[in-house]
């Protein structure tokens, strides 16, 4: 069984719907509502990624189809306006695009969609070669593993780790990804360093540490205070 952290390429999506650089606008609206998606990488080439095409980027013709933008909006909002006169996916696409690497973390795939505000991103090589795409939701797969893998887990990496001499008396308990640690250990201070450590362990949604023992300070002689 494989240790944690898994990486993007054990989650992400391998058949990806893109389309070309010269698709148009048109071409762009049936492509997502034929597979139901919000964005699409666009590609250029056998496969190289140039940039995103989402719905974000297709509704400011229908905005200002209609409505001339103050002076204000078009200070504000230039790329939008730019975008409302797009008939290309060159023209409509967010671009560099935001990517990520097959052997990126799952946590560092989620840090990169958490500041750069996006839902998805395109996996490519080091060509810039499209791989896959990851979602929100693949990254959430983690938190599907059995508890009883969870559990096992702990027990291997984390309890026989920091208490090589008491795991038999640190008892591990999984349910629904909360995790409880009972029992009696040497050094509490070491309890802190438990709890982070069960928190790095993928699928685990919350540690629950109920370990009693003596602290290092208190277990030292007067003399050594």
């Amino acid at each position: 069984m494989r240790d944690t952290p898994h990486i993007v390429s054990d989650v992400m999506t391998q058949t990806v719907v893109a389309v070309g650089r010269d698709a148009p606008f048109k071409e762009i609206v049936r492509t997502m509502e034929q597979w139901k998606v919000s964005a699409m990488p666009v590609l250029e080439g056998e496969g190289r990624v140039i940039g995103v095409v989402s719905e974000a980027d297709l509704l400011p013709k229908e905005e200002f189809r209609d409505n001339d933008p103050s002076m204000f909006e078009q200070h504000r909002r230039l790329s939008d306006i730019a975008k409302a006169g797009g008939v290309t996916a060159e023209e409509l696409m967010s671009s560099p695009a935001i990517t990520v690497h097959p052997d990126v973390t799952l946590a560092q795939a989620a840090r990169i969609m958490a500041v750069r505000r996006v839902k998805r991103l395109p996996v490519v090589d080091d060509l810039d070669m499209l791989q896959g795409i990851v979602s929100r939701s693949d990254l959430l797969k983690v938190f599907l593993r059995p508890d009883e893998e969870i559990e096992e887990e702990v027990r291997r990496t984390v309890v026989s780790y920091l208490f090589p001499a008491f795991s038999h008396a640190v008892h591990v308990n999984v349910h629904e990804g909360v995790v409880t640690l009972r029992g009696h250990i040497s050094d509490t201070s070491l309890i802190s360093v438990a709890v982070r450590l069960v928190r790095a362990v993928e699928g685990v949604v919350d540690v629950e540490p109920h370990l009693t023992g003596e602290s290092t300070s208190s277990a030292r002689p007067e003399g050594l205070r």
